[in-house]
């Protein structure tokens, strides 16, 4: 498990979440991650000092720079993933409970504990986790 998922690994073990579903969402956490560091925006949560020393390549890291193709693929699969969830939000605008793309930046960026989530959270949480299936196909 990615470090930082403990949220939506909670979610998944207590099945309200399905193992795609979290495997959406590991994805989407994974893309969020490498996109990031790629273009050079900061972590949302670092672990730790050390962590982000780590991450940001001041130490432990090696300072090459991606290929153009790279980077323009990684930009693009990134803002599809961020068009699907600003979709969802759009088809759901009505519905009770926060939007979905706000859901999904919580539990898969932040890792905040969701535990005790209103159920028209988590179901807004799962529209947009399904909707991440779709995109990436699994």
């Amino acid at each position: 498990m990615l470090v930082g998922l403990e949220a939506p690994g909670r979610l998944a073990f207590r099945e309200m979440i399905s193992e795609t579903q979290y495997q959406a969402g590991v994805a989407f956490a994974q893309l969020y991650r490498d996109h990031h560091a790629t273009v050079g925006l900061p972590s949302p949560s670092p672990r730790s000092v050390a962590g982000l020393l780590i991450n940001e390549g001041i130490f432990g890291t090696t300072p090459s720079e991606p290929a153009a193709e790279v980077v323009e693929k990684l930009k693009r699969r990134f803002r599809d993933a961020t068009d699907v969830l600003d979709g969802c939000d759009r088809e759901h605008r009505l519905s009770p409970g926060k939007r979905p793309t706000l859901l999904v930046y919580r539990v898969i960026c932040t890792d905040q504990d969701a535990l005790h989530w209103s159920e028209d959270d988590i179901g807004n949480l799962r529209v947009a986790l399904n909707a991440l299936v779709r995109l990436f196909r699994l």
